[in-house]
């Protein structure tokens, strides 16, 4: 089991192009299943999360092949994703 806050401490790499994507900032939760639904990079720029253009990459849930003990895999095309 994994806790979310240890989540955040872990670096998003995309394993099409083996490109760091970033930090988690915030998750999104369906409330009446109980599940996470996506998580939240905040976008280049951001200081903190929250100075900066507000075009932050939301990857669905789905989309994360593995969490390891340092990272965690997602396979996303940012150009559509």
């Amino acid at each position: 089991m994994i806790k979310l806050s240890e989540m955040r401490e872990k670096e998003v790499i995309n394993i099409r192009d083996g490109a760091k994507i970033g930090l988690i900032y915030d998750f999104e939760i369906d409330l009446e299943k109980g599940t996470i639904t996506a998580i939240v990079i905040p976008s280049p720029g951001k200081i903190l999360g929250i100075f900066g253009k507000n075009n932050d990459l939301i990857i669905d849930w789905k989309k994360i092949v593995r969490i390891g003990s340092d990272a965690i895999l997602v396979d996303i095309d940012i150009d559509k994703d």
